[in-house]
C-alpha cells in the first residue's frame, strides 16, 4: 500500500508551519526529516495509532499574484494538491472568512480531491462559534485546532489518518521496479526503452485521476511492474515547479516499490540532489542500485568506467553497498542488465542467514576486535539473531547498547556484507539490553 500523502495549503501566516512541526513532534517514532528541493518546501514522515503518513508543508498559497515568489509558492503548493491523497485546508479561526480562504476552495473544489477544512488559532471552547463562517466555503464541516497549543490535535490526525485505511497492503507478488532520479537525467527515455525494446508488454493499468499508472513487461516470461510510469512520462503541467514535482513523486514511487533504479547523469556526475534521493531509498528500507545514464556521451579515453566508479564511490560512502552499472537509454547499452540485476538486489533483500551461522561468524568478528567503550566499562555482545528481511534486520543483544558507537556499527555492518554479501541492500542493526 502507498504511503498516505497529506499536503497542507492555506494563504500566508494561518499556522500551516506550526501545525506541520506540531504533527511531527505530537510522535517520537518519526522516520525522518526530508528538505525540499527549495528552501520553503519541507517533507516529513510520521506516524499516529500505527498509521504513517507523509506530509508536505507548502509556503502560503497566494491566488493570482504576479510576484514571482508568492507565484512560485502557488505553482508549487499546486503540485502537492495534485500529488496528495488528502489536502488539509488551514484557515485563520481568529480573522474570519477571508476573501483569499474562498478562492483557495475554488481551487481545491475543482481538483476534484479529498479536503479536511481545518481552523486554526481555535484555542479554547468559547472560540468555536466563529467558525460557523467557514461552512460558506463548502468543503464539509470545519474541524477546530490550535497548532500552537495543541489543542484538539489528535482528534485532527485521527481524521487524518483515517484514510491511510483505506485499501489493503499489497500481495502482488510481481517485482516492483522504481525509476528514479533528479529532473533530466533520462528516466523516461529509460523506461520508453524498455517498454518499446520488448514485444510482449502486456498493458498499462490506468488509476484513477490521482493514482499512478504502473507499467507491465514480461522479461523472460516473468512480469515486472515499472511503478508510476505516467509520472515519468507525461511532463508537469506547472514547467517552473518540475523539481518539486519530481520529488514528490519520488516519496510515492519509493514507497511502492521492491527495487529502485537511481539513475544518475554521466555528463554531471553524482550531485548533492542524487545523494539525498539515495539517501531517502536507504532510510526507506529499500534496495537500490545505481544506473549512470548517457554513457554514451562520456569520452571513454579520457575517462574510463573504471575511473568513474572510483569517483562514485568516494562521493557514495556509507551508501558503497549499492551496485553501479553504466547504461545508454538513448542506445540501449546494459539497459536489460539494469533488470538482472534490480532481481539479483531483491533476492537479496528476501535472505535471512541462520541464527547458528551469524553468531558463530560474528562471534569470531567480535573476539578479534572487540568494542570499547569511552567509559571504561566492558560492553558485552552476548547474542545475535537476523530478525527480519527486506529489509534485513540484525539484533545484538549486549549489556549496554547505548556504549557501542557508530563507528563500531558500521565495522559490524562491514563484516555483515563482507561475509554474506546482501548486495544493494540496506542493513538494519539493532542493539538491544539483554
Amino acid at each position: 500500500m502507498s504511503q498516505w500523502l497529506v499536503a497542507i495549503v492555506g494563504r500566508p501566516n494561518v499556522g500551516k508551519s506550526t501545525l506541520f512541526n506540531r504533527f511531527i513532534g505530537q510522535r517520537n517514532a518519526i522516520v525522518h526529516d526530508l528538505p525540499g528541493v527549495t528552501r520553503d518546501r519541507h517533507y516529513a514522515e510520521t506516524d499516529w495509532a500505527g498509521k504513517h503518513i507523509t506530509l508536505v508543508d507548502t509556503g502560503g498559497f497566494v491566488p493570482r499574484s504576479e510576484d514571482k515568489i508568492e507565484a512560485a509558492i502557488r505553482e508549487q503548493a499546486q503540485v502537492a494538491i495534485e500529488e496528495a491523497d488528502l489536502v488539509l485546508f488551514v484557515v485563520d479561526g481568529t480573522q474570519g472568512l477571508h476573501p483569499m480562504d474562498a478562492e483557495i476552495a475554488d481551487i481545491l473544489r475543482k481538483a476534484d480531491k479529498k479536503v479536511l477544512l481545518v481552523v486554526n488559532k481555535i484555542d479554547s471552547e468559547s472560540h468555536e462559534p466563529a467558525m460557523g463562517e467557514f461552512y460558506r466555503l463548502g468543503l464539509g464541516d470545519p474541524v477546530p485546532a490550535s497548532a500552537l497549543l495543541g489543542r484538539k490535535i489528535g482528534d485532527l490526525l485521527d481524521l487524518v489518518t483515517r484514510g491511510a485505511e483505506e485499501g489493503e497492503p499489497s500481495t502482488d507478488p510481481r517485482l516492483k521496479l522504481a525509476v528514479i532520479g533528479k529532473p533530466n537525467v533520462g528516466k523516461s527515455s529509460f523506461v520508453n526503452a524498455l517498454l518499446q525494446e520488448d514485444r510482449h508488454i502486456v498493458t498499462d493499468i490506468p488509476g484513477t485521476t490521482r493514482d499512478p499508472i504502473d507499467a507491465i513487461l514480461k522479461y523472460y516470461g516473468e512480469e515486472i511492474l515499472l511503478v508510476d510510469t505516467a509520472g515519468l512520462r507525461r511532463k508537469s503541467k506547472i514547467q517552473e515547479s518540475v523539481e518539486f514535482f519530481s520529488t514528490v513523486r519520488t516519496l510515492k514511487s519509493i514507497d511502492r516499490c521492491d527495487v529502485a533504479i537511481i539513475l544518475v547523469d554521466a555528463t554531471q556526475g553524482l550531485e548533492h540532489q542524487d545523494l539525498r534521493i539515495i539517501q531517502t531509498v536507504v532510510e526507506k528500507g529499500k534496495g537500490g542500485m545505481i544506473a549512470v545514464n548517457k554513457w554514451d556521451l562520456i569520452e571513454k579515453d579520457a575517462y574510463t568506467a573504471l575511473a568513474f566508479e572510483k569517483a562514485l564511490a568516494e562521493k557514495l560512502r556509507i551508501f558503497d553497498f549499492l551496485p553501479i552499472m553504466f547504461i545508454s537509454a538513448l542506445t540501449k547499452l546494459r539497459i536489460y542488465k539494469v533488470l538482472e540485476m534490480a532481481k539479483t538486489v531483491d533476492a537479496e533483500q528476501r535472505r535471512r542467514i541462520t541464527t547458528s551461522e551469524v553468531n558463530r561468524f560474528l562471534g569470531e568478528a567480535i573476539a578479534s576486535f572487540p568494542p570499547r567503550s569511552r567509559s571504561g566499562k566492558e560492553i558485552k555482545i552476548k547474542y545475535i539473531s537476523q530478525v527480519k528481511e527486506k529489509p534485513p534486520v540484525f539484533a545484538f543483544f549486549c549489556n549496554d547498547p547505548r556504549l557501542i558507537d557508530d563507528s563500531y556499527k558500521r565495522y559490524l555492518e562491514n563484516k555483515i556484507r563482507a561475509q554474506f554479501g546482501f548486495t544493494g541492500v540496506p542493513l538494519i542493526l539493532s542493539f538491544k539490553k539483554k
